[in-house]
């Protein structure tokens, strides 16, 4: 489409245009002229559509105004009264995402689809949302969503509640979380970005309903906005559509957003924090130490990039020389670092996990002594060749997994455009990336740290300290402080508060009318294609070996993925097939140590991962498929040299390196920790399963708590366990990697499937050959009903069965099932009316089901809600526009937009797991035709799953404990 530089289209004036290569489009920057409204336009041929409205919005204070109002506004407005219009999307729209997110200085609300009506659609409400919210008319939004004063009785305590309130309690739980957000603090002391954007729990019931809104009043004009629109999309419309409906009813004006300077200190600071671990813990070998820089501007196009490939190059790698420096100190158990570019002035961090307060000088002392030494003898230029050349590689790939390509460049582009620089310059990178190869042959990196790292005073060192009985302290004190404001209250005004509790519950059970309901717009059954995707799948025989060849458009990348059947691994040695997993392309081989290993796999190819996995048979769980996979992606031409440095690593990998096995085994075991901690929900339904199903029990030993549990002690017994460990290793090794056990997925062009095949025999020809028999495992099934203790302020609430062991069957209609319980029954059960943050369902073609609740203030409460779904189906009944609402929200679902190598992945998948095409199609009608006759007759099947009453909890020691009653075993998660 051609357009002019200074015309004005539909009252946008177009301000600059030029051709973007690095994204295949052109970008256009347009100027509201009536409201001071800037917008971005990418014009290319991508057909998954991304539309956001962003507003630097910087806190003034920790009570999460900003993340409150990201909740809210989208708690109904103007065009679309309704008391949750963002759940009505998500039901019932064929969106490719669909979010809000809250930053330390800007809050955007982006959305994706590939459908034109449904993309208008979705814009509709979203500008209808952030310009004309509900939240002046109704004050029981920011109770909802915020926090509130619960009182059911007039002789109750008054306690708090409110999703961000609850969600925040779940974020400050987690080390990791509380190390991040307290960095800023210490940093920025004069700064927005001193303040908790997202809401510190202790100060969030401080927000007032007045403060609420003056926010909104302040930050949410256009003029201090900035919207983007990328895509294959027609811009005239877009920007006549914006016009007419929402900005020609605004004036510019003045919005004083600006974000200020922090001044860098005239010294380092130090600066000891605590977070709390639950009364059995131990505190030894549980501080975080972290030295954090601030580097420059994110304007700086330069060190925006330079430092991403710095972080990477010191940090993140096995051959990282700080990295290794500080491992080799004994320092902590895990070392890790982070380049935080997103805020104007960027935070470099290096951290070191699972130490003690007591290292925190030997710390300092090793990293500047580490980086003067870099500074003075060079780094060595091959790991600057592979940093530069993984990084490239990324960049040039831009596969975002599930995310729109168009979501990541809007994120990106707010890292200049929010600070009044060009909005594309950091999609612009080829000019740059000449500038930071420099370092190949000069001091380029040295310079660098010598300047921003060495010679700074911006920094801070933050010890986090774990501190026993921490969260009961806080508890506590929340409990005296609402004990002491229920004295300071008349008996009237608690009668008041009492009345505003039973208020807010009548308006969240209260469902929207169906007029109301109808002002969403809504696409027809018409506007969904009846057919599923064919993906490619060519079977083939190569050198005596099984090839699927899934021929697409790659780019000129080359991703090949081996399969090796697990199934003739010992039952006792399953755990180490997960350990082999993490140990490969870490370890030293016969040919590379191993940090000339990390070098010559990202100088050659874009990264080779191993990992493992049990794809269980369609519509069974009974019968499943372990798999070990290497998962790697290489530059057709460099495929001789992926070939070679997979043949070395699966076949010559030396397990006799004692002290770099141990270390990778407590580097593991931080990182499963801090999984565990972060994602509380996956841990519960995982060994939820573990509890009935056979897949579950063994993916249950090999990524689960038993697996955390089978490295608790191999790292404490490791001297006495180091021979029997190695031996283990060998064995499993050598009994994976044989050649009879081995499917090679490859996802690369027609024309470049021959490159692959003549140097196939580098890969395979060493590969053992012996036949080896597969073995049945036993596993002791029962309803564990387990109590997983730990100092979190929030439970992960899980509960589920496998229906098929009860006689039911699979169909495409417990698809649809999933899209209603998830974003009604269960999302105002647990949600709205409970305070989590989030509920969630699932049920498999292998007839596992689970129920599960993230960062949720209750227990009991939330397996009610579990077993009153029965009764809820039951009752099920809808009008012919709210079913097919759902309908088309689980086509939504079924159909996100996969990248080259997500398709050949899933294509694989299916092949395992005989997955035909006539299944997937079959599926995809049930649900096109599902009625609610269907569903309500899933009543039965969920009663059924839910009557066999088992379940797994993770949460706060405490409230396990006050409920113990209820289960069969109470565990300390961590020792």
């Amino acid at each position: 489409m051609q357009l002019k530089v200074g015309e004005n289209y539909y009252g946008f004036k177009l301000i600059s245009q030029k051709e973007i290569k690095e994204v295949n489009g052109v970008g256009r920057l347009f100027i509201h002229e009536k409201s001071g409204a800037q917008l971005y336009h990418i014009e290319n041929k991508d057909d998954n559509k991304v539309f956001s409205i962003s507003f630097r919005t910087p806190p003034e204070d920790s009570t999460g105004v900003s993340h409150i109002l990201e909740h809210s506004v989208l708690c109904g407005s103007r065009k679309f009264p309704i008391k949750e219009p963002f759940v009505e999307l998500a039901k019932g729209s064929l969106n490719t995402f669909l979010n809000a997110m809250t930053f330390p200085d800007k809050t955007m609300y982006p959305i994706a689809s590939q459908n034109e009506k449904d993309f208008l659609n979705l814009m509709d409400v979203y500008l209808d949302a952030v310009f004309y919210p509900n939240i002046y008319e109704n004050p029981y939004i920011l109770k909802q969503e915020g926090w509130h004063y619960e009182i059911e009785d007039v002789n109750e305590e008054i306690r708090y509640k409110g999703v961000v309130y609850n969600e925040m309690k779940g974020a400050f739980s987690s080390p990791d979380s509380v190390l991040a957000r307290k960095t800023q603090e210490v940093l920025f002391p004069d700064s927005p970005y001193g303040m908790e954007s997202g809401g510190d729990p202790e100060y969030i019931p401080d927000l007032t309903q007045e403060q609420f809104l003056a926010f909104h009043k302040k930050y949410y004009h256009p003029a201090n906005s900035y919207l983007y629109i990328y895509g294959n999309g027609n811009i005239l419309e877009y920007l006549k559509f914006i016009d007419k409906e929402y900005l020609s009813n605004f004036e510019k004006k003045e919005v004083d957003s600006e974000i200020p300077i922090q001044k860098s200190f005239d010294k380092p600071k130090e600066v000891a924090i605590e977070y709390p671990i639950s009364r059995g813990e131990k505190e030894k070998d549980k501080t975080f130490l972290s030295l954090n820089f601030v580097i420059g501007k994110s304007t700086n196009v330069e060190t925006y990039l330079a430092f991403d490939i710095l972080i990477y190059l010191l940090l993140q790698t096995s051959s990282a020389p700080l990295k290794r420096a500080l491992i080799d100190a004994d320092l902590g158990k895990d070392v890790t670092g982070f380049f935080e570019n997103s805020i104007l002035q960027p935070i470099f961090s290096i951290i070191v996990k699972n130490s003690n307060p007591e290292k925190k000088e030997k710390f300092q002392t090793v990293v500047f002594e580490t980086l003067e030494k870099l500074v003075k003898e060079g780094i060595d230029k091959k790991l600057i060749e592979a940093a530069i050349n993984r990084y490239e590689f990324n960049l040039r790939e831009a596969d975002y997994g599930s995310y729109p390509k168009g979501l990541m460049y809007a994120i990106q582009m707010m890292d200049s455009w929010l600070y009044d620089a060009d909005p594309v310059v950091h999609l612009e990178y080829e000019e740059t990336l000449k500038k930071v190869k420099k370092a190949l042959t000069t001091n380029y990196f040295e310079n660098m740290i010598e300047k921003y790292l060495l010679n700074n005073h911006h920094c801070a060192l933050i010890l986090l300290k774990p501190k026993k009985g921490l969260a009961e302290e806080r508890e506590k004190a929340t409990r005296e402080k609402l004990a002491k404001f229920k004295e300071s209250l008349s008996k009237e005004e608690i009668k008041k508060l009492v009345q505003e509790t039973m208020a807010l519950r009548k308006r969240q059970m209260t469902p929207d009318s169906p007029e109301q309901l109808n002002t969403i717009p809504l696409l027809n059954i018409e506007d969904i294609n009846p057919n599923v995707e064919k993906l490619p799948l060519e079977e083939k025989k190569e050198e005596d070996t099984d090839i699927l060849f899934h021929p697409l458009f790659t780019n000129g990348i080359a991703y090949v993925n081996l399969y090796f059947d697990t199934n003739i691994i010992p039952q006792k040695l399953i755990p180490y097939i997960s350990l082999l997993s993490q140990l490969l392309g870490k370890l030293s081989t016969e040919k590379y140590n191993y940090e000339d290993l990390s070098n010559e796999i990202n100088a050659n190819t874009g990264g080779i991962q191993f990992s493992t996995e049990a794809f269980e048979e369609n519509g069974s769980d009974e019968q499943y498929y372990p798999k070990f996979i290497i998962k790697s992606k290489a530059l057709v031409d460099k495929l001789p040299k992926l070939h070679s440095l997979i043949a070395e690593i699966m076949l010559h990998t030396k397990f006799s390196e004692e002290k770099r096995l141990k270390q990778i085994i407590q580097e593991s075991k931080s990182k499963i920790e801090r999984i565990m901690q972060n994602s509380g929900h996956l841990v519960v339904v995982r060994r939820l399963y573990s509890y009935f199903s056979p897949t579950g029990h063994y993916l249950e030993l090999l990524n689960g708590i038993e697996y955390y549990k089978f490295l608790v002690d191999l790292e404490e017994n490791f001297d006495n366990k180091k021979l029997e460990i190695k031996e283990n290793l060998m064995k499993v090794s050598q009994l994976i990697f044989n050649k009879n056990q081995l499917l090679i997925s490859i996802t690369t062009e027609e024309k470049d499937y021959n490159k692959f095949i003549q140097k196939l025999p580098t890969l395979i020809q060493q590969l053992n050959i012996q036949n080896n028999n597969s073995v049945e495992y036993r596993f002791d099934f029962k309803a564990k009903n387990e109590g997983l203790m730990t100092s979190s302020e929030v439970q992960y609430v899980g509960k589920g069965y496998n229906f098929k062991k009860l006689g039911h069957s699979y169909t495409g209609s417990l698809q649809v099932l999933k899209t209603i319980l998830s974003y009604d029954h269960l999302w105002n059960r647990i949600r709205v009316q409970g305070g989590a943050y989030g509920a969630f369902f699932n049920a498999g073609r292998d007839g596992n089901i689970y129920f599960v609740s993230y960062r949720d203030p209750n227990l009991i409460e939330t397996l009610k809600a579990y077993d009153a779904t029965s009764k809820y189906l039951k009752n099920f009944d809808v009008d012919e526009r709210e079913m097919r609402k759902y309908i088309i929200g689980t086509i939504s679902a079924l159909d996100t937009p996969l990248t080259p190598a997500a398709k050949g992945e899933l294509a694989t998948s299916r092949y395992i797991r005989h997955i035909k095409y006539e299944d997937i199609q079959r599926e995809r009608r049930e649900v096109l035709n599902a009625t609610k006759e269907d569903i309500r007759n899933t009543s039965y099947l969920i009663k059924d799953v839910l009557d066999q009453n088992y379940f797994c909890i993770m949460g706060n020691e405490d409230k396990i404990m006050s409920h113990k009653e209820i289960f069969n075993d109470l565990i300390p998660l961590f020792e």
